[in-house]
């Protein structure tokens, strides 16, 4: 039975689906499709592949720095211990995540045999059973030494997918095919012609292979990314849950996916036809798609009023929503920003983050809610020369030792117990008391119960920005 290691790849930003997803909190780390965040789904559908054809393994997830501890989180969340959480120093595409993965599992299991399937965290898969019964079959070419990618059957001449043209089966009980082609993503008219001869399917992004196999095509044909991600390898040091590679190393690597770095030029691609209920939810459209309507072929969230609409997606995050006569349209609230369009603009969404970025607004960055991985704040107003904002801080869990040169600070706590530290001297403050933070004194928030602490924090000084914050001890590793 061969071992089975599932490496998620956990780098996007989801901005198609602003202003839901953002920079800080992107959609994998979203519940969009049902309780579970996608990521949190991609993980268990993994779980679920254990039985007669492979020995499950704990997952490694490939994520970048600032997504650390919410992934950490969600994973343990749901019961999952990572095998591994590798942390890019910086995007450098899939073809060298996967790299780092194939490194690390060579590395740390000496079985030759051993699979990785390669998941994308922000996918949907609505048919776990054909989907376990594509990734037995993927799994036998596989232990061939095949490389193979997981093709979508295409529902529609979709233009924004990639394509695989198939060709004849490995053998004759086998349900993988030799690759003929890849395909760019292609006009409308080619896509239909595509979608009507039955011999391409999409390009999922989803793969199997074993370690070595992947790691010599990548040598073969991108030199210079298995050198510079080897380096990188080498050079890795453990942060407390965490592994960080070589950051200059990493650097260094040239950027690209593993379709144009391994799969388009090795010779030992195959595809296994999946028909499983996939989405890559890439946008808001591909969303509503997927998801359950009413009789109006409309999908609300959240405390919404419809009227004479069909064929929309509505949803509100944090107040009431009404929407009036209008149809093929989305609406997405939340409580800093607005989102209306029509269905068919689901691509478009890049001019309103494009505006964002432009005019130095911070609303494609973050929600109002920022989470750390002590808790979570979130502002509540702000003027000149004060920020009000409220703080949660989980229990047994710690704010950094801390100084701010510009702003004093006052903490009001509203539930919960909290153990503040002064320039060295500890004290306890209770619900509806208080303590107040002079400019330049060392201080610390830590809560020492066993329920969330709640409390507000009133600001006051010249200059508020999260960049005022001297690190001089931290429990999350978050000091140079």
């Amino acid at each position: 039975m061969a071992a089975l290691y599932p490496v998620i790849l956990s780098g996007g930003t989801g901005s198609r689906l602003w202003p839901l997803s953002r920079a800080a909190y992107p959609k994998q780390l979203l519940p969009l499709t049902g309780p579970l965040t996608l990521l949190q789904a991609t993980i268990e559908r993994t779980r679920q592949l254990a039985g007669p054809d492979f020995d499950m393994q704990a997952p490694l997830l490939i994520c970048n720095q600032e997504h650390r501890f919410l992934i950490r989180e969600q994973s343990l969340a749901i019961g999952a211990t990572p095998g591994a959480i590798y942390l890019e120093p910086e995007g450098r595409n899939t073809a060298p995540a996967i790299a780092l993965a194939a490194l690390h599992l060579i590395a740390e299991r000496n079985d030759p045999d051993a699979l990785m399937l390669v998941l994308p965290a922000d996918h949907a898969i609505n048919d776990q059973a054909a989907f376990s019964a594509a990734v037995s079959a993927a799994g036998k070419a596989a232990l061939l030494g095949k490389l193979v990618t997981f093709g979508i059957k295409p529902t529609t001449p979709e233009t924004g997918y990639g394509y695989i043209k198939a060709g004849k089966p490995l053998g004759a009980n086998s349900k993988a095919l030799e690759v003929a082609s890849f395909v760019e993503k292609p006009d409308a008219a080619t896509a239909q012609r595509y979608l009507e001869s039955g011999e391409y399917t999409w390009n999922s992004g989803m793969f199997l292979f074993k370690p070595q196999r992947y790691l010599d095509e990548l040598q073969k044909a991108r030199p210079d990314i298995f050198a510079a991600v080897s380096e990188s390898w080498n050079q890795r040091a453990v942060d407390l849950d965490f592994i960080r590679p070589g950051k200059e190393a990493f650097q260094r690597s040239p950027s690209d996916s593993i379709d144009y770095a391994v799969m388009q030029k090795t010779t030992e691609a195959a595809v296994v036809p999946a028909d499983i209920g996939w989405s890559d939810v890439g946008s808001w459209d591909a969303l509503w798609t997927i998801t359950d309507k009413d009789q109006s072929g409309n999908v609300c969230a959240g405390d919404v009023f419809i009227a004479d609409t069909r064929n929309s997606y509505i949803r509100a995050e944090s107040r009431f929503v009404s929407v009036l006569g209008l149809d093929d349209v989305v609406v997405v609230e939340t409580p800093d920003a607005v989102l209306v369009m029509h269905k068919s603009k689901a691509q478009s969404v890049k001019q309103a983050i494009e505006y964002c970025a432009d005019t130095k607004r911070n609303e494609h960055l973050e929600h109002i809610r920022v989470h750390r991985p002590w808790g979570w704040y979130e502002g509540i107003d702000k003027a000149e020369r004060f920020q009000v904002k409220r703080i949660m801080v989980k229990p047994g869990e710690k704010l950094s030792l801390q100084l701010h040169h510009h702003r004093a600070e006052h903490w009001i706590v509203v539930s919960g117990t909290a153990k503040v530290t002064i320039n060295g001297v500890d004290s306890l403050i209770s619900e509806n008391q208080s303590t107040y933070i002079p400019l330049g004194h060392t201080h610390r928030l830590e809560n020492p119960g066993k329920v969330p602490l709640h409390l507000i924090e009133v600001q006051s000084g010249s200059y508020l920005g999260e960049d005022d914050i001297v690190r001089l001890e931290d429990t999350y590793g978050r000091i140079s």
